[in-house]
Parts: structure tokens; sequence; C-alpha cells
């Protein structure tokens, strides 16, 4: 789950680390007060989950509050990368001579979160790393132990901190890491950790993600989800209990279990070369209930880019005979215009297959294989096209 920049630093302001004192507003007005509160000297930003922001015209500096109400009435009135502007930060202004990077995220293939930082910030990290990947210094984090302030010393190091500000670093740095870990977060940044006129570190932009699958340990990070910068079908996968991520292909694939959704992924991929892929990653979870299918089967079709669909399920504790009449029932509600690939394995596999077949519905056909089963959808998709 993703939180807007005024989520991210708020949050960061709950673990001490210095943000700009700023509030949120949802009209000109509004916008008007608060900078008018802040002496009229601000910036105005839009709260969308996209980044570029500012190469979009959603950032903006005002000298006055007149001027902030103006600005944020332009800024309102964007959409910025299709989603549109319903909310403004109005931050104090702040003058500053250094951008510093700081985040830390989880690295899969070490196993364990890693801290990196870089002298040049306010540039997206990704950039950084393409075109300057001396620049990031990094520190792998031991879970078990935490950040050692060590760590925090070689970082400043690395990015030739002036050590007058090595103290205030360190603290930004072990409250950055206890706000990652106590927020279950997959991702918390600060970008950019400005140097202030006054010599002072400030987080005047902010961002983090949190596991989705922590949730349930944070009702309070819950309730910030925005769903209106949310793709309509993911919220209502969430909503329906099912795992899905749009992906760009042609077959839309539904399947129980990640590891069986990765391996049909890649098989349609296989067949299908470089012209047709999976449409999307969709994991129903387990069982196949009537209900769960005919949602992910609208969730599938909401994507224009469909042309035919993979079902695989395996019948381990669901037996593969149920699932086939379940389907049948989903099939009647939903009405797919699509073709339909179904392949059933574990538990009365022969049984349900045989459902299938005897349903006689001329776009929805069985395949006792996934290689069968990829290749026909491939081969359906390619037909649609």
């Amino acid at each position: 789950m993703n939180l807007h920049e005024y989520q991210s630093k708020f949050r960061f302001g709950e673990f001490g680390i210095p943000i700009p004192r700023g509030k949120v507003a949802t009209t000109p007005k509004e916008a008007y007060e608060i900078a008018k509160e802040l002496g009229g000297f601000v910036v105005i930003k839009s709260q969308v989950l996209v980044g570029g922001r500012g190469k979009a015209g959603g950032v903006k500096l005002a000298k006055s509050a007149e001027e902030a109400r103006d600005l944020a009435a332009e800024i309102l009135s964007k959409t910025i990368k299709g989603l549109p502007v319903r909310k403004v930060l109005v931050d104090p202004g702040v003058r500053f001579n250094q951008e510093i990077y700081l985040g830390i995220t989880n690295d899969r293939a070490v196993g364990k979160p890693v801290m990196m930082a870089s002298s040049e910030g306010g540039v997206e990290i990704e950039e950084i790393a393409r075109t300057k990947p001396e620049a990031i210094v990094k520190e792998y984090i031991d879970p078990c132990f935490g950040l050692h302030a060590y760590q925090v010393n070689n970082i400043a190091s690395g990015i030739n901190l002036p050590y007058d500000h090595w103290k205030q670093f360190t603290q930004i740095a072990m409250a950055l890491w206890q706000c990652y870990l106590a927020s279950d977060a997959e991702l918390a940044e600060i970008n950019p950790l400005v140097i202030t006129d006054e010599g002072q570190l400030l987080a005047i932009d902010g961002k983090m993600i949190i596991d989705d699958s922590a949730l349930p340990r944070h009702p309070d990070l819950a309730e910030m989800r925005d769903i209106e910068d949310e793709p309509e079908a993911e919220t209502r996968a969430r909503e329906a209990g099912i795992s899905y991520v749009k992906l760009d292909g042609q077959i839309g694939c539904m399947v129980n279990g990640a590891g069986l959704a990765m391996t049909t992924m890649d098989m349609t991929k296989l067949y299908g070369g470089d012209d047709i892929g999976p449409a999307n990653f969709l994991d129903i979870g387990g069982g196949a209930s009537p209900e769960k299918v005919a949602a992910a089967l609208r969730i599938i079709l909401s994507d224009p880019n469909v042309k035919s669909i993979l079902i695989n399920i395996f019948g381990g504790i669901t037996r593969c005979d149920d699932v086939a009449r379940g389907l049948l029932v989903a099939y009647e509600e939903v009405k797919p215009d699509v073709p339909m690939v179904i392949r059933l394995q574990g538990t009365n596999a022969k049984e349900g297959r045989q459902i299938i077949d005897e349903a006689n519905i001329p776009n929805l056909v069985s395949a006792s294989t996934l290689t069968e089963a990829a290749q026909k959808a491939v081969e359906a998709a390619k037909g649609a096209m």
C-alpha cells in the first residue's frame, strides 16, 4: 500500500524525524488560509500516488497567500499521469543548500533490509543507480540486531556529509529505521533530506510503501489507503480477497496458489513468444467458490487487452469436480465473451474435466496438462487479435 507524501512525512514526524509542519488542503480557499498561517512563503504540492509531479507542474512555490490560492486552484484542476489531483500539501518554504537521499528497502537477493544514501538527493534513486551507481552508499541491516551507529557513520562518511551534521543525521537514520520496522514497510525514503540555510537537516519529501500482508496489524495505517488513486480492478480484488496485479499481456490468468500462478504466467510467455503473454497475476487462494470465481472473472474481463482466459486450478482438499461446477455457475453469471481454457489437476480432476466437456459451451474448453492449456490459451488469444 502506497502512502501519500503528507501521510509518509507525518508518519516520519511521529518517530522524531524533522519535517516541515505543513497542512493538507482540498480547496484553493483552504490553501490560502494555510499559507496565510505559515507566513505566505509556501510550497504547493499535489498529492497523487505517482512520481514526476514536479515535471508535470504539480509542485509550485508561492510567495504569498494569494499566490498560494491561485496555484492551488491550478494544481487542483490537473490530472497527473491519469490521476486527478484532489488534495495538495501546503508546506512552509525552505531555503537549503544541499540535498541528500536516504532510504530503506528490502534487498530480496541478500535477504536483509538495506539503508541507502546518496549526496545527490532530489533525483529518483533508480536514475542515480542507472547513471552513477558509485554515488549510492549501502549498509545492510541485520534484522536480529538492527541498525548500528557505526553503519550510519559509514554512510555519512561515504556521502561526504560535513561532520557537523553527523549527530543529527544519525538520529534521523535511526528514527527512519524504527519507522520502517514499526510500520512493516517495504520502503521508507526521504528524498530529499536537505541541509537548510540554518544548518539543520529537514525531510522535505517522503515516501512509504506498506506491506499489504501486514495491514491487519496496523489498522491505523490501513485507514490511510486512498482507493481513488488505486486502479479499480485492484480495489475490487482486495475486497474479494483476491491477489491481483495487472500486466501488459493478452491472456487473463486465474490460478489458486502464488507459485502455480507464476508458473502459469511463465508458460503463457514461453508459448506466446514476443507477442503474447500474461495479462495479470491473479491468485484466488484456497478453494474456488462460484462467488470468488465470478469476482475473478469480472476483474480479468475489466482489462480490454484480455483476449483469452486460462484457468489453472489444483484441487487438493478442494475437489476438482466441485471446482468445475462452481466454474460453470460463475460462467453463467458473468457470461464472458472471450475464449476460456480450464486445466484442473488433483482430486477428481478427471471428473472435473468431464463436467467441463459435457457442458458443451463453445468458447469453454478443458486441458489435461498445463502445457496443453497454455498452448490452447495462446492460440485462442492469437485468433482473437
